[in-house]
């Protein structure tokens, strides 16, 4: 396997209206294997950090099972908008996919939507900005996104929920995976998050 610090920005997947994409460089990684590596697991364009890659099929089932099960152990850095409730908490709200005219498509939280927790404990606070720790226990879309902005905090720079213009706010800092022997990585925090980061006390 591989795993890789995905930079802000960079989509995983090529889309409709192309652009760059981490699909374009799995040929420099492929390293003599007879398929390409895949990722295991998703990560939004505009998040940075710790993505894991399969680089044979067995390993790539191997690594689905980990992350469908909820075995591998998923820890993101964010800055908020405003403050969570309190020090340390739960969020346990089911997210719908909305989809409309106007809008386009959106993660809402709604009764009739799929089970999704995520766990939060705050770094460090400076002004309206509060640095936080995130550990989701289920891998909906959009997860760490809807729910901080469900607790009226939202992601900075995360302008679909509410947490204005600018570079989104959110890292995949570390990943460990339940193998034999384990194995873990620690993404780099990206220029964009440093400042905040800084005056929140946490780096």
């Amino acid at each position: 396997m591989i795993i890789l610090d995905k930079p802000a920005g960079l989509a995983v997947h090529a889309g409709p209206r192309g652009g760059a994409s981490l699909e374009g460089w799995l040929p420099l990684l492929q390293q003599g294997k007879r398929h390409l590596p895949q990722p295991a697991h998703r990560l939004d364009q505009d998040t940075a950090g710790c993505l894991a890659l399969g680089r044979t099929k067995p390993a790539l089932a191997a690594l689905g099972a980990l992350f469908a099960e909820g075995r591998a152990r998923k820890t993101y850095w964010a800055v908020l908008r405003g403050a969570p409730p309190a020090l340390a908490g739960e969020v346990n709200a089911p997210l719908l996919k909305r989809s409309t005219k106007a809008e386009g498509w959106r993660m809402v939280v709604d009764p009739a939507g799929q089970p999704a927790r995520t766990q939060y404990r705050v770094l460090g606070r400076d002004g309206d900005l509060t640095a936080v720790e995130l550990q989701p226990r289920t891998g909906r879309t959009h997860q760490l996104r809807v729910h901080m902005a469900h607790l009226g905090c939202p992601i900075l720079g995360d302008a679909r929920y509410g947490g204005g213009a600018g570079a989104l706010h959110l890292l995949a800092r570390a990943l460990t995976l339940p193998l034999d022997p384990p194995r873990a990585a620690t993404a780099a925090i990206p220029p964009h998050m440093t400042e905040t980061l800084a005056r929140c006390g946490v780096v």
